[in-house]
């Protein structure tokens, strides 16, 4: 894979990224800066708001090293792009010489236009009709080609490779290795029969991340932000985690996102199967992902409990609730 930013160092893969070396990053593309920079909340990358001479901001995302290759990174930027041209509401890459992704002094980054909004109201049906029919253009574009470079989501990447990297690495806390161990196995297990159970499903280009968080609105409706991680994989994956509360709200919201979904796009219901079994992946994976990032400044500043007895049996009873919720019968829509 051509990274081509190996020679950063891991332990703190962004020390090198100073106030100087940012705003000529960006210099060399042709904007010029003011000097106004506003870092922004993101843990995986570092992405800064820039103010520019001509007036107005841009939004610079300098991408983890070693994280996508070069060839990740453009198909989703390929993605979002064309998602853009359909006048699907996203938020795109600009192009400066004929590329999105740029490189300056060993980091790649990439420029976004600024975008303003606030937090959708999720309690709203008329809301979350208006996104899920955005979701379903999304996801009826999606289906009309597939990711070659980007990986899927699914057991082997999301559940199983993490859970050994956590074991190998000695993660969890020792006198809760036991109960720890027998309950993601549970888990696994059971996800591992939702798939089966569900049979094989239409596997789409996805947003891949799309929580309330990465979606932003106005009076002119949502649009969606971060692509990041981008993916191949069911589409319930874009749809589960505007999902909150009890079985009952659950049905009620999902029933609202499927109106405006379904006037773009199909929606196989044996994928309901893999509500609670994608949930537990994530969970799973979260735990992962702090772990891999600990050497990053940023993680135990972030996350200071992470580690910990108490976190651990949170987790433990985390899964615990996970194995119960996926004995259930899928939600009814």
């Amino acid at each position: 894979m051509n990274l081509d930013n190996e020679n950063l160092p891991q332990a703190a893969p962004y020390a090198a990224l100073t106030p100087d070396l940012l705003l000529d990053a960006i210099e060399s593309v042709g904007e010029r800066c003011d000097g106004r920079v506003l870092q922004l909340n993101s843990f995986e990358n570092r992405v800064f708001q820039i103010g520019l001479d001509a007036g107005g901001f841009l939004i610079a995302k300098f991408y983890r090293p070693s994280r996508w290759s070069d060839a990740q990174i453009d198909e989703e930027h390929r993605f979002t792009l064309e998602l853009a041209d359909h006048e699907i509401p996203v938020v795109a890459p600009l192009r400066h010489h004929d590329s999105t992704l740029h490189r300056f002094g060993g980091f790649r980054f990439a420029l976004y236009p600024r975008r303003g909004g606030r937090a959708p109201e999720l309690d709203d049906p008329a809301t979350l009709e208006w996104i899920g029919r955005f979701i379903g253009r999304i996801h009826a574009f999606g289906a009309t080609s597939r990711f070659v470079h980007r990986p899927a989501i699914d057991l082997q990447s999301f559940g199983l490779e993490p859970t050994q990297w956590l074991r190998e690495h000695g993660c969890v806390a020792e006198s809760l290795r036991p109960a720890w161990n027998a309950i993601v196995d549970q888990a696994l297990d059971a996800v591992h029969r939702a798939f089966d159970e569900s049979g094989k499903l239409a596997m789409i280009r996805l947003h891949g991340d799309c929580h309330p968080g990465n979606i932003l609105w106005t009076d002119a409706g949502p649009h969606f932000v971060d692509f990041d991680d981008a993916r191949s994989g069911p589409a319930i994956q874009d749809l589960w985690m505007l999902l909150s509360g009890e079985r009952g709200s659950m049905t009620r919201q999902l029933s609202d996102v499927l109106a405006g979904y379904e006037d773009f796009a199909d929606f196989d219901r044996r994928e309901l199967r893999l509500l609670e079994p994608l949930r537990t992946l994530r969970l799973i994976h979260y735990s992962a992902w702090i772990a891999r990032r600990w050497d990053d400044p940023a993680f135990p500043a972030a996350f200071p409990w992470f580690g910990s007895e108490r976190y651990w049996q949170d987790r433990i009873l985390e899964l615990r609730e996970q194995l119960a919720a996926m004995s259930e019968e899928p939600l009814q829509v």
